[in-house]
């Protein structure tokens, strides 16, 4: 029974199917079968001849790219808080003393002259870096310039004819293309390991601002930080990052920065000091299954603009409160992240084309691209678990006075906010939290308690509440679903 697929293989075939046709031939031979030699001939062994082209190939980018990566000692200075308790006479405290506390990651050289890419987090606040080449050659290094905000930093050492790393595109991968992690994992240099794309574009990992990381299962550990992921012709697609693990050694889960981020952060750093981005000026969200029917989007997927800023780009572009963007030059805008991406990474005055729904019909609009303010905060929200009857049950709601703002630390002096919560509630559930300004309910507009009360009494328990809601600055619509 097992030849029975040689028994129908006919010319023509792919060579994926000879592969896999040959090795039930193998098994079938192992139990005393017989097998036509036809059908043996027209495998050609194929698997061998593929596997040694791929080891080959391994080995080469190995050898290839092992002399660019370097491997980076840091030492910040810090200070042991134990000691500041210690009181002195007259009611001073003594200052804590300060201690050197050392690191280690890697880098990749980028340019002959010296310049080398790295994590912000490998050299931050560091007084001294020591950079050790792959051929032991030791040299002080020089912080250029960090951006926190991607988690990449420049260092740039006193030397010429260096070996580098060519870049590679990493918006061309995809999920199952082999990568090699090159680096210093756990102080063993010239470390080399083999993996595929797992993923791309993964966000919310809780490492930088912006996020849009390679994942991959080549293992990455401790001290890989900085180093190279490289595709199999040896050019650079991201630099290594992080690891998620239980343990804090590689289960196979490791995140890289794309080449196309991180370059661009690069070259601005070395340009300006700092990396110059593009800004929306509007407020976004993801969109939830909710929302997106709601909003009778075809699909889970783009970005909702939950707040226009005044002459920001997104006015220009004529954008409104309401509308989802779901392309960017033609391509899917898969969330209010990835979105955040694609304006970031492009040049200012840079014009590009945005696809959006509003109220269900198909829109465009041209962006054209202003550069970010210097410092932007945003500070962080929360969501529960929760049921009850009516959407609005269980939350208490007051009037905004100035005496009220200050108490409350709120971002304006008027309208309508959350002063409590019962636990437990549908509100709380769909992530409603005391200090949310309600600015509408079901797209209306919402300016003191008594238009709030007009619009939710004649909601059912059935009903849907959609608020939209001022978060510390933060603008976003929070639907409630009631029972």
């Amino acid at each position: 029974m097992l030849i029975a697929p040689a028994q129908r293989f006919r010319k023509g075939t792919s060579v994926k199917i000879n592969w896999l046709v040959e090795q039930v031939m193998v098994w079938g031979l192992v139990g005393g079968l017989t097998v036509p030699v036809s059908a043996l001939a027209a495998t050609k062994q194929v698997p061998k001849a593929s596997g040694q082209d791929l080891q080959r190939q391994v080995k080469s980018t190995a050898n290839k790219v092992i002399p660019a990566v370097v491997s980076i000692a840091s030492t910040v200075m810090v200070r042991d808080q134990a000691f500041g308790d210690e009181a002195l006479p007259f009611g001073l405290f003594k200052e804590p003393p300060t201690r050197r506390q050392y690191g280690q990651g890697s880098g990749v050289i980028v340019a002959p002259d010296g310049y080398i890419i790295t994590n912000n987090h490998v050299v931050a606040d560091a007084v001294d870096v020591e950079v050790v080449l792959a051929d032991r050659r030791q040299y002080k290094g020089r912080v250029v310039a960090t951006d926190p905000k991607t988690d990449v930093a420049v260092v740039k050492i006193q030397a010429t004819k260096l070996p580098t790393v060519a870049w590679g595109d990493s918006s061309q991968l995809d999920v199952g293309d082999f990568v090699l992690a090159i680096g210093n994992p756990l102080g063993l240099s010239r470390t080399v390991t083999f993996g595929i794309v797992s993923a791309v574009g993964r966000a919310d990992v809780g490492v930088a601002d912006f996020e849009d990381f390679i994942q991959t299962d080549a293992p990455i550990n401790p001290g890989n930080s900085g180093g190279a992921l490289v595709n199999i012709h040896g050019e650079l697609v991201g630099i290594n990052t992080a690891i998620a693990s239980p343990t804090g050694g590689s289960v196979g889960v490791g995140f890289a920065i794309p080449s196309n981020m991180a370059r661009a952060a690069m070259q601005s750093l070395i340009k300006t000091g700092r990396v110059v981005r593009g800004f929306l000026g509007a407020y976004t969200q993801d969109v939830s299954p909710p929302l997106g029917k709601i909003f009778h989007l075809p699909d889970v997927k783009g970005a909702i603009v939950t707040d226009v800023q005044s002459k920001g780009s997104a006015e220009r572009a004529g954008l409104k409160r309401g509308d989802v963007v779901v392309r960017f030059d033609g391509g899917d805008v898969m969330d209010s992240g990835h979105l955040r991406n694609l304006v970031a990474q492009s040049s200012i005055g840079s014009k590009h084309r945005l696809d959006l729904i509003r109220e269900g019909k198909v829109y465009q609009a041209e962006l054209i691209i202003q550069e970010a303010p210097r410092e932007r905060t945003k500070k962080t929200q929360t969501a529960s678990t929760a049921s009850t009857v009516h959407p609005l049950a269980g939350v208490v709601f007051d009037d905004v006075t100035p005496p009220l703002a200050r108490q409350m630390d709120l971002p304006v002096n008027n309208g309508v906010v959350v002063t409590d919560i019962e636990e437990g509630s549908l509100a709380e559930a769909s992530g409603l939290q005391p200090g949310d300004v309600v600015l509408e309910l079901n797209r209306q507009y919402v300016p003191n308690f008594s238009t709030l009360q007009r619009l939710a009494d004649p909601l059912k328990p059935a009903d849907l509440a959609l608020l939209l809601v001022n978060r510390q600055g933060n603008v976003m619509y929070i639907p409630i679903q009631g029972e």
